[in-house]
């Protein structure tokens, strides 16, 4: 799997009460998107970024990170030859990202994410 973009999946009780330390106090001023449950930010420069959870609307856990890869279902086909478990299995979710969730030997789920072709 080729991994191009990894961040962090941080578990908040309420998005709109903590991006105020994310955008002033770290200055990740950017909002990507906010579906009210995940929310991204990044630095103006789009260098950093973090994205603020609650919980996740369409999965029994929540990821610790999302992994961005430009072909999710290779990486799906793979996970499964290699014989990890998949938490939720590949699908498109209807704010139109291609993804699965798959956990780490250690115990961690990753979020692995991609657009549909």
């Amino acid at each position: 799997m080729r991994s191009t973009r990894i961040m962090a999946d941080l578990s908040v009780d309420d998005i709109e009460v903590a991006k105020g330390f994310y955008t002033d106090f770290l200055g990740l001023s950017t909002e990507e998107f906010n579906l009210g449950w995940v929310a991204r930010f990044t630095s103006p420069d789009g260098e950093a970024l973090v994205q603020l959870v609650t919980r996740d609307a369409t999965a029994p856990e929540d990821p610790v990170i999302s992994i961005h890869t430009p072909d999710v279902e290779a990486a799906y086909r793979e996970a499964q030859e290699m014989g990890y478990e998949i938490v939720v299995p590949l699908r498109t979710e209807e704010w139109g990202v291609h993804r699965f969730f798959v956990r780490a030997p250690d115990g961690n789920v990753i979020n692995i994410v991609g657009h549909p072709h």
